[in-house]
């Protein structure tokens, strides 16, 4: 049994690795090819990776029989219509607010999208926070907003308003993925349904502000564009089935988490590594400081919720055990659903 459990553990930590590793590396990669390479078309770019993505996994994903697709779509329709519409309005509304707002102003409002995400589930999935868990993530948004602050806040207020609306649909595609997911939705398909959900919502926008200039651009760059947008594209479809496969680990809340702590550990390693500790200013010490404080309390609260479902359920199981004696020992009818499930045979695909 403890093995087991140690087996799990490291299989969850790896997860988290990959989670982190992935997104980094999407990160520097698309930052490389639209700002210094010069291929800066991000609708286009994003557009493949979801083009790429459908393709990708629509081998895997159509191995299913196509009465489960149509069992799926029937009942989930809109809840993969909600996220693949909040994604590509997240990219959207976030890269034009980069037109004409700071990054940092950009990255101080984005930083607060475990506290959306927070509010959104307690609508959406009905997973009502404690005071403790508030405050830690509240402590933690506090700490990577002043971490991330250069002192430069400008931006219209058009751009600003963009910026907020993309924040809130990046928590609410967080949510929904995170109740589909719950409702025994597979990774996988999760990410076959929503690519082409959000490849419809960006093509009027690419089309309208990159495709003529990409055109020409590609005639004179075609070969290194390609291989760009082919690294790029897969690791972008990798990124986003570990991403999903962390939230359906763990929670959205606490997925956001995961990325909140990831840029304030970023800052610490470029300073460790890369000896940039000249530019570590008072502020962003402190910020660090009351970030890593909000992360562990909210660890803390999420460990201690933990221990004690797991302790709760082997009472649960016992009581019902003994109620049900009268029924035959073989009886499952007063188990707990989650027993019921382990007891009943798996569905056929």
């Amino acid at each position: 049994m403890t093995g087991d459990k140690e087996l799990e553990n490291g299989n969850f930590a790896l997860l988290i690795a990959a989670y982190l590793t992935l997104n980094t590396s999407l990160n520097l990669l698309n930052k490389w090819a639209l700002g210094h390479y010069g291929l800066a078309f991000p609708l286009v770019l994003t557009s493949t990776h979801m083009l790429f993505s459908f393709m990708v996994l629509a081998p895997i994903a159509l191995r299913t029989q196509w009465e489960i697709h149509e069992r799926t779509l029937t009942k989930q329709w809109r809840g993969i219509v909600y996220i693949g519409c909040f994604m590509a309005l997240n990219i959207a509304l976030n890269n034009i607010s980069l037109l004409d707002i700071s990054l940092s102003l950009n990255q101080i409002i984005r930083s607060a999208i475990p506290v959306v995400t927070c509010l959104l589930s307690a609508v959406v999935e009905r997973k009502i926070p404690t005071q403790q868990e508030v405050t830690a993530l509240l402590i933690l948004t506090i700490g990577v907003m002043i971490t991330v602050w250069q002192g430069a806040v400008t931006g219209k207020p058009h751009a600003i308003m963009f910026c907020i609306l993309g924040t809130v649909c990046n928590g609410a595609m967080m949510t929904f993925s995170s109740k589909l997911l719950s409702e025994k939705l597979d990774v996988v398909r999760l990410t076959f349904y929503t690519a082409p959900v959000s490849l419809v919502c960006l093509a009027p926008f690419m089309f309208w502000r990159e495709f003529r200039n990409f055109q020409a651009y590609f005639v004179t760059n075609n070969t290194n564009v390609t291989g760009i947008m082919l690294v790029s594209s897969l690791n972008a479809v990798c990124y986003n089935a570990i991403h999903a496969l962390v939230i359906k680990r763990t929670s959205a809340v606490t997925t956001t988490v995961i990325g909140e702590i990831k840029i304030v550990a970023l800052l610490a390693l470029s300073a460790l590594l890369l000896g940039e500790s000249k530019d570590f200013t008072a502020k962003m010490l402190f910020g660090i400081g009351l970030a890593m404080t909000g992360f562990v309390m909210y660890s803390h609260v999420k460990l201690a919720k933990a221990r004690s479902a797991a302790a709760t359920l082997p009472r649960v199981a016992s009581q019902n055990g003994t109620s049900s004696g009268t029924k035959g020992n073989n009886s499952t009818e007063d188990l707990p659903l989650l027993n019921k499930e382990m007891t009943s045979p798996p569905p056929r695909v």
